[in-house]
């Protein structure tokens, strides 16, 4: 009666892990030879539906599942548990999520670092900017002083300064453009054109008359008196 029950106990004493993946292994063989088999035959039956795509398909997932299996087989025949499978592939997953968040953070801490560096580029070009304004309105805020000044204090600058310069004289004729000569012939002319129609003719008769004006020159000179002179005027030019 006791060996009866050792010998019921060791009939339900449970497998080990190896045990169980073999014999896992041993029932997926076997169905995927069942399988080819079964596409071998409806290959050779004539008029049947086609059924090698599904087939060909289920093989490979079976192949998958047989290769899945070998590696559990390999992990128990190395002293594995199942728990310890579990733990390896729960590990394996935490190892790659823990990887994941240093590059993660990797990432974050460079995208930080340029967004400073950005930011640090912007606000000096923000001050160059704005210090480059600021010079030109200084600029020209210079030279409307300037020019304010100039206008306001010139003549008293020019006549301060000894008159052999001639610095009035030459500021009056440099906004025509012209030599001293001609910009004051032209500032008369524009201030009394009859003054300076005159004075012109008066400088024709001079010049046609210059010999006998010398001659009577000389004559007053000896006599210490004015005298009379006999003078040519050619007659006014047609308008």
């Amino acid at each position: 009666m006791r060996e009866g029950d050792r010998m019921s106990e060791d009939e339900h004493e449970p497998e080990t892990a190896q045990e169980a993946f073999a014999r896992v292994e041993g029932e997926l063989a076997l169905l995927r030879r069942a399988v080819e088999r079964m596409a071998v035959e409806r290959a050779e039956l004539p008029e049947q539906p086609d059924y090698s795509e599904t087939l060909a398909g289920m093989v490979q997932k079976i192949d998958a599942t047989l290769q899945r299996a070998d590696a559990l087989v390999a992990a128990a025949r190395d002293g594995a548990t199942p728990r310890h499978v579990v733990d390896r592939i729960v590990a394996a997953g935490a190892d790659a999520r823990a990887e994941d968040r240093r590059t993660i953070a990797t990432a974050a801490a460079e995208l930080k670092d340029a967004i400073r560096v950005l930011q640090g580029v912007t606000a000096s070009a923000r001050r160059g900017d704005e210090q480059n304004r600021w010079l030109m309105w200084t600029a020209i805020g210079g030279v409307v002083l300037g020019m304010v000044l100039w206008a306001a204090f010139a003549g008293v600058v020019a006549r301060a300064v000894p008159a052999s310069w001639q610095w009035p004289e030459k500021m009056a004729a440099r906004p025509l453009n012209m030599p001293m000569w001609e910009g004051g012939q032209r500032m008369m002319q524009a201030a009394s054109p009859s003054a300076f129609a005159a004075l012109a003719a008066g400088d024709r008769i001079v010049a046609a008359n210059r010999e006998a004006l010398e001659a009577c020159r000389k004559r007053a000179d000896r006599e210490s008196q004015a005298v009379r002179c006999t003078v040519s005027v050619a007659p006014r030019e047609p308008q």
